[in-house]
């Protein structure tokens, strides 16, 4: 028998290994996706409405989707409040900041032909048919994610009793 601070120290080390590797890549549901996917877009809208003097076209964008907004916001809190714990709030404060970031420096590279190239935007997303079609479109688009995401396997699927296996 192994002496009980040996197993103590055993299960310890096995628990920091454990922890590491999860806390290393943690993984993206597909509703956490769509809504990085969004923040992104929604990011560069941002962006774009403030280097272009578009507030108006941005806050029409916000009010015809604030409902999917806000469900989107939801999902990205409880992807860092699943990855991140107690400091949830501040990860996600994080990657907010970074992804204006991004963009802003997207913007700065591009100088004066970022407006030529990003109002468009606007119109495009004004243009969906309803908010539904907002997580599609998101993830057609290429927006620069300061954050790598790594998909979720997906669940074992379960097996179906036959009238064989009875």
């Amino acid at each position: 028998m192994r002496p009980f601070a040996t197993c103590l120290a055993a299960s310890f080390l096995a628990s920091l290994v454990t922890t590491t590797v999860a806390q290393a890549e943690p993984c993206a549901r597909p509703i956490e996706k769509a809504a990085f996917n969004v923040a992104g877009l929604k990011s560069e809208l941002m962006v774009t409405a403030i280097s272009c003097q578009a507030q108006e076209k941005y806050n029409n964008f916000v009010a015809r989707f604030r409902s999917e907004l806000v469900s989107e916001e939801r999902a990205l809190s409880s992807y860092f409040a699943r990855t991140a714990g107690r400091h949830a709030s501040q990860e996600h404060d994080d990657y907010i900041t970074s992804l204006a970031n991004s963009e802003s420096q997207d913007g700065i590279k591009q100088g004066t032909l970022f407006c030529d190239q990003h109002m468009g935007l606007f119109d495009e997303v004004l243009a969906l048919k309803d908010g539904k079609d907002l997580p599609t479109y998101a993830a057609g688009k290429e927006v620069a994610q300061p954050i790598s995401l790594v998909d979720c396997p997906l669940p074992p699927a379960k097996k179906l009793k036959t009238a064989a296996s009875k």
